[in-house]
């Protein structure tokens, strides 16, 4: 008997001792899953800030900052590498005529076709406004290809926005990174060249470093 009695009351011990830790157990599991959220929360926010710093809030594509982090890793890595700019020619006079919300609809359908160019274009960003850029990995040959590609794909037809059939014509400026070259330095070359191309109304220009002027070159958007 005493032995079914110091069981009994080792176990109703238990049960006591499993009541009393029962809310404790139950407040941890409740911490936990808050924590959980909690972390879950932070990573989408962090997630969705990363996202507005590189991303174009026009057209999603990714922006100048992407651009440059992007020229930054390759060059540092000694890859081929040539850039194109794309400027659409007289875009205020879309945005005058059919309004700022198509003229946005417009610059969503350019950057749909100059990121379905593919290979070697590895990346196709909205700078800002109505200028757009393309990373190549690859040689001279394959940056004036792209090029070329990019000058037809936004010319060759028109824009349907909203019922409206758009034409567009557009300046490519292009140059390929040289040895020791800078990421800014690229830029500033492929801007040249656009501003060239926009200046001589050729539609294209390839920066020839033998050619061009060196040094700060006014921008076509800087000319009266």
């Amino acid at each position: 008997m005493s032995y079914l009695h110091s069981y009994l009351t080792a176990v109703g011990g238990l049960l006591a001792g499993l009541a009393a830790a029962a809310p404790l157990i139950v407040w941890q599991r409740r911490i936990l899953l808050y924590q959980r959220r909690a972390l879950a929360d932070r990573a989408r926010d962090r997630d969705r800030w990363y996202r507005l710093a590189t991303r174009n809030e026009t057209t999603d594509l990714p922006n100048r900052r992407a651009l440059l982090t992007h020229l930054d890793a390759t060059l540092s890595l000694g890859e081929p590498l040539g850039l194109v700019l794309v400027d659409l020619d007289r875009f205020k006079h879309v945005n005058d005529v059919h309004g700022h919300e198509h003229g946005n609809d417009l610059l969503t359908e350019v950057g749909r076709r100059l990121s379905a160019i593919g290979p070697p274009v590895v990346l196709a960003v909205h700078l800002s406004g109505d200028e757009f850029a393309l990373a190549v990995h690859g040689d001279t040959a394959d940056t004036a290809a792209a090029a070329h590609t990019a000058h037809r794909r936004i010319s060759h037809r028109p824009y349907d926005i909203a019922g409206q059939q758009i034409s567009l014509t557009a300046s490519v400026g292009y140059a390929v990174a040289a040895p020791h070259m800078l990421s800014r330095d690229l830029l500033h070359a492929a801007d040249q060249a656009m501003y060239l191309a926009k200046r001589a109304s050729t539609g294209l220009h390839a920066h020839d470093p033998a050619r061009d002027t060196p040094g700060p070159a006014a921008r076509y958007r800087d000319l009266p």
